[in-house]
Formats: structure tokens, sequence, C-alpha cells
């Protein structure tokens, strides 16, 4: 295939829908793959309920934005095809096809199997129909306490309209019949959110078990305390039935940019309609509701059958979360302490304090910067001590000029909200740029921007029609009669609590091209620049994609000049048409390609004379892998590149993201060391087949476990206490 084909013609040649995974259908695998930590038995006790959770949690925000979009394209009669070959019909379709049984395994296995073992390690998931008497009286007196003043029956008759259901709410749909007319009436009751999911009983009720140890905890699920105590809430009416039921909603959010006079107050519009919900997308409900009642909710809500999921068991799994929180430690992973970089050591005494010594004398943290350029892996390596400290030395020092920096998601209590707020404070140049179109985190976003603002932080809210989703920081500093310029790039976001769980690099420097770059890249957030190249940058939507697909196509011209090519990318997602095909390409000419992608990945590996030299791997493991690693063996002048990008659409047209260069041989030494560690795990990768199926690697019988995961955080310890 020539290089000088255009975009168009290269398109043309692999546009075979059988080249290609759906998108939706390649996210359900990952889904299931998650799910498969939660059957898996060498997953511990309280971790298989986390999963379990995060499954459900999943599925919420795949209905309320994936389903929720192809649904509305189905209403206005769209028809185009994915590069896969479907239309939006086709693809609902073959969504609740592949979920039906993976929900009814998630409802088995907490029933079957979760739930007895927890009984008999001593936590107890009680159904109110095996309480005793005590126990039911002790739940009664706390209905009628803490729950009945906050409950409200919403009636359905020709008087009173089907109530409006909220999203992601629980309820109760209850049969009433009046003892003295015999007429039957129908209502609604929202299971109050502000209360526990599970209502614990107090100890010297818990009865003992036959299980392997005393109760340490027993509850009841909440809507069983409020369906077995209805009567108070209907005097004079006889409760028939109840049954729970859980809805989901349209969620993703539309601003017109262009349109919008100010885009914090449009976007607060849009969160009060999300509030509220937009049209019903998925109605959940157990197996033994009668079909009158599951019509009568179905008419009200404006669904069809094939929006219902109905399982055995209790509803809304993603509660298991707070099982996280029970006292059984040993059914849990041990808490891990990251380790502080050896280079940082001196500037904090623990990390369990986080408390950063005094900087007044000797060598700080722009100094170490001085001496050579830094990586810091995340949670591995403590994010206090490295990420965390850099802003906050920023925000005292008296020779920083300026810092600017994006966020994208972080939260309201972060130390480094507060750093920036006291270097504003301390008169120094401020620049946030904070993109409040991260979805979910909208509503956190406008308060702490709001916050900024009125301690006298500059705070930009982005360009029209792209999300900032780019990780970096930039600090001017005066030093010795000139400027320096240091720099931090990473693929994570700047979240405190997230970088605890989420797999993530970044690199520290003051090379005096980064600076440049960055410079020029916040003037181009903030200003009104068209800045159009960059020295070192891989920048979106400018010349990402371009770049990318150069740095390909030399793996492939070294192939084709008898040398070898190589190239290893580890990502989130992997959807990209174009890039793709030019993967493809490079395959059919010999470069060996190992792909390590977490989540959704639309290329077929394995297809003879197209991609049978594409290997790809997922690893779904006790943190959630975040980085974005890109290595070219560049005929063994090896490039190593990370950054915030993923390789979709997206990102590359409608996103600003920056991936840097790693230039430091021994920090490109680390990362390929990082790399090699992953595609050589054996317990938490799975490998994907050219049918589109995810096969779990295990080891041999003589051979040792390799978890990535597990692997690097031994070796973060022990470098620390080397």
């Amino acid at each position: 295939m020539s290089n000088t084909q255009t975009v168009d013609e290269k398109l043309s040649d692999l546009a075979k829908p059988e080249y290609y995974f759906n998108r939706e259908l390649s996210w359900l695998e990952f889904n299931d793959r998650v799910l498969h930590e939660g059957l898996d038995e060498r997953t511990l006790l309280l971790e298989r309920c986390k999963f379990l959770a995060i499954f459900s949690s999943n599925l919420d925000e795949f209905f309320m934005v994936r389903v929720a979009g192809l649904q509305k394209q189905v209403a206005a009669d769209v028809s185009k095809l994915t590069p896969d070959g479907r239309t939006p019909a086709q693809q609902l379709a073959e969504i609740r096809e592949r979920l039906l049984p993976m929900v009814q395994q998630q409802a088995e296995c907490f029933e079957r199997q979760l739930r007895p073992q927890l009984a008999a390690a001593g936590a107890h998931v009680t159904n109110y129909v095996d309480l005793a008497l005590e126990q039911r009286k002790y739940l009664h007196d706390f209905y009628e306490d803490q729950i009945f003043p906050v409950l409200t029956p919403l009636a359905v008759d020709p008087s009173h309209p089907f109530p409006y259901i909220s999203n992601l709410s629980l309820n109760l749909a209850v049969l009433v019949k009046d003892s003295e007319t015999e007429e039957e009436f129908f209502a609604r009751i929202k299971v109050p959110r502000v209360l526990p999911r599970f209502i614990e009983l107090p100890e010297h009720l818990r009865q003992p078990t036959t299980g392997d140890r005393p109760p340490v905890w027993m509850g009841v699920p909440l809507e069983q305390v409020i369906a077995h105590n209805l009567d108070s809430l209907f005097p004079g009416l006889h409760v028939q039935e109840c049954y729970p039921f859980r809805v989901t909603r349209n969620a993703d959010i539309t601003v017109e940019e262009d349109e919008a006079d100010d885009l914090l107050l449009a976007i607060e519009q849009e969160l009060r309609k999300r509030r509220i919900g937009g049209s019903a997308v998925r109605m959940e409900i157990q197996k033994t509701m009668p079909d009158a009642v599951r019509q009568t909710l179905m008419r009200g809500l404006n669904l069809e059958d094939t929006d219902v999921y109905a399982v055995e068991g209790i509803l809304g799994l993603g509660d298991l979360m707070s099982f996280m929180k029970l006292p059984l430690p040993e059914l849990k992973e041990p808490s891990y302490t990251p380790a502080v970089p050896q280079r940082l050591q001196r500037f904090v005494e623990t990390e369990e304090s986080s408390r950063v010594l005094d900087l007044d004398e000797g060598e700080d943290f722009f100094d170490v910067i001085s001496q050579g350029d830094l990586l810091v892996h995340h949670p591995y390596q403590s994010f206090s001590a490295s990420v965390q400290q850099f802003i906050t030395q920023a925000a005292r020092d008296p020779g920083v000029l300026a810092i600017k920096m994006t966020l994208y998601r972080t939260s309201g209590d972060s130390p480094i909200v507060k750093a920036l707020i006291a270097a504003a404070e301390n008169g120094k140049q401020v620049v946030a740029l904070v993109e409040l179109k991260a979805r979910f985190d909208e509503e956190n976003n406008i308060q702490w921007a709001r916050t900024l603002e009125q301690a006298g932080v500059h705070v930009v809210y982005g360009l029209v029609g792209l999300k900032t989703h780019t990780k970096i920081v930039l600090v001017v500093r005066h030093e010795a009669r000139s400027i320096r310029r240091y720099v931090h790039i990473g693929t994570g976001n700047y979240n405190p609590k997230t970088a605890r769980l989420y797999t993530d690099l970044g690199l520290f420097s003051c090379q005096s091209e980064l600076g440049a770059d960055l410079t020029d890249l916040f003037n181009y957030l903030t200003g009104y620049s068209r800045q159009r190249s960059y020295r070192k940058l891989l920048v979106s939507p400018v010349n990402m994609r371009d770049r990318l697909v150069a740095l390909i196509e030399r793996e492939i011209d070294h192939c084709r000049q008898g040398r070898s090519g190589r190239i290893v990318a580890k990502m989130n997602s992997l959807v990209d048409p174009y890039l793709i095909d030019t993967l493809y390409t490079a395959s059919q000419v010999g470069v060996k390609i190992d792909l390590i992608v977490r989540g959704i990945c639309c290329l077929r590996p394995g297809i003879a004379d197209l991609s049978s030299n594409i290997q790809v791997i997922s690893i779904v493991g006790q943190l959630l892998e975040h980085s974005r690693i890109f290595y070219f063996q560049n005929n063994g002048e090896d490039e190593v590149f990370i950054g915030s990008a993923d390789w979709m659409p997206r990102n590359l047209d409608r996103r600003v993201e920056a991936v840097t260069p790693v230039e430091n041989p021994q920090i490109r030494q680390d990362i390929q060391e990082i790399l090699g560690i992953m595609l050589a795990d054996n317990r938490q990768a799975w490998e994907l087949q050219s049918e589109g199926n995810y096969i779990q690697r295990r080891p041999a019988p003589d051979e040792p476990v390799r978890s990535a995961q597990q692997l690097l955080m031994t070796m973060a310890h022990n470098t620390t206490h080397s």
C-alpha cells in the first residue's frame, strides 16, 4: 500500500466491515472482563463484591450515554452504518442479546455464591422474611422512626398522572385495595437514597450462625424493610402486592457552546435537566413481577419489552461497593502504601502522614528536576510526594512567577486546588483551565472553579467544540537572572483520590523545548493562538493523528527495507479507523505489534494476510489501567511517548490532548520494562481473539503466577527500601 495514498483511498481499501469490531459490543466485552473478576474464585471475597458493583456502575453509565444515544438515533430514523456495518437498531438488538446472560450471571453469582460465602465469613445479607420476631420488631421501630417520615407515596389514577421517576432510582410498585369498595389502586414509592441501602441490625440481634465465625455484620435491604411495613403509609387500605424496580434515563449533556453566552451557566442549566433526567432507557425488575404490573410501568415510562431487564435477586448491585467497609480485612486486598521515588525521599517523612519537610535550606524539588527528567508511576509511587508536592512548593516558592495547569477531574478538597488558591493569594499568576464538560464531574468542576475564581485564579473553560483532556502543568520560575520553565506532562487526572486507584505515568522536566511547547499550548487554550506546530509535543486536534501515523509508517518503511519493525502501544481504547488501518498495513509488511488495550478495541487481531502480526491483550485487575504509552523500535533508536490520548476519533479530533516524547535513556528503559511486565502477565491479562472473544491467560502448572500489578507494587517497594 503506497505511502502517498490519501486518507479516503486507504480507508476505501480496508473498509470491509469484517475487519472491525463494534465499539459498543467491544465495551460490553470489557465489562464482561470486569464481571469475571467478581466470578473468579481466585479473587478475595469482598473484592468479588466490589467487581460486581463496578460492573453495575459501568452499565448504568453505558445506558445513560451510549444506549441512550443509539435510541435517539433509532427514533430519528438514522440508518448510518458503523465501520463494522451495523445500524443503530442492530446495535441495540445485539447489546441486549449479549447483555442478558451477563446480568443473569451477575445476579446468580451474588445470590448463589457470594451471599452464602459472606454469611459463612460472618457478614449476613438477610431477607426480611427470614428474620426472627425480635429482629422484625427492631426494624419496624427503625422504620417508624427513621424511614417512614422520609417516604412519599405517589398515587396513579385518573386524577394523579404517572409520576416522574428519577434516574437511577430504586422504587417500589405497590398495589393496594380498599376493603370496603374492593377498588384497587396503584402507587409508587421511591426508596430514599439518603438512607443506607442495607439496614444494619445491632450486635445483640445478630443470630448465631453455623458459618465459620460469629456474625460481625447483619443487614437487610432497605427496600425490603419498607415493603414489609407499608401499612402505615396506606391507612384503611390493604397492601396486596409490592415489587421493586429501578429506572435508568438518558443523562448525557448537550450544550450548544457557540450559542451560549456563559458556558458555566449553560452547563448548570443542563445539569438541572440531568437531575430530572431525560427519557427512560432501561427498567430493571425482579422476575417475580407480574406482567400486569410490568406493563403498567412500561406504559408510564414509555418503554418497550426490549428495554426491560428481569433478574433473580436484589436490584442495584452497585451498592455492594459499601461491603468494602465491612470489618473483614482478610477478605480484601491489603491496602498499598505508595513508594516515594528515591530522588524525592528527602522531602517527605512518610506517605502515611504526607507531611512535607521544610525546604528553606538545601536542595528543593526544582533542583531535583533541574538535575534530570523524573518519571513517576502512580499509584505504585506517591502522588502526594511528587505531583502534589511539585504544585505545593511552586505555590509558596518566592521565585515562581506563574503556575498554569489543566484540571479535568479532581476533588474539591484537593490539596492541589488549595495550593493554586494559595499561589494566587501569594501574588503569583495562576491559570487553571477547568473542563466543565468532563462527563459526570460537571457539577464538582463548577463548584471548585468558582472557588478558584473567587481567590483570584484565572479560570478558563476551554475551547468551543473541544474538551480539554490533556494533563499538563507549567511552572515559570525566576532563577539567576533568567526565566526557567518546569513542566509536568501526565496520563492521569490531578486527583489525589483516583491517583491511588488508577495506574498513570507522569514526566517532570525542565527541557526548554517542552517548556516552550507548553507555553504555546496554554496560549492556544486561553487566547486566540492558531499554533499549528510544536517542537516536541504531539497535540490534538492539531498534529497528533498525523504524527502517530508517521511513526507507524516509519516502522513500515524499516520492514520494507529489510529491517525489523516493532510497536507496543498501551491505551484505554482503540477505535480510530484510520489508525487501525495503518496498523493493519504495518502488520501486512511484518511489523510486530503488541497492543495493551484495557477497554474498547475495534481492531481485529490474528486475521491472515491482514493482522496476523498483531496481538491484543487487556489487563483488568485491582487497579484501573489508565496510562497511555507508545513505543516504536525505530531500527534500534527506540522512541517512547506518554500522554493523555487514546486512539479514538474523539481524542484525536474533538479533544485537546498532549503526548510527550521521553528522551531520557534510563526513563525510556524503565517504561519499556513496564511494558514488558504487562505483556508477560499471566494472571489478569486477557487475549483478544480474532472472533471478538477474550481468553484469560492462566499460568501452566509449573509456571509462576505473574501479575503485572502485583509485580510493579513489589518493585516500587523494593526500590524504595533498597
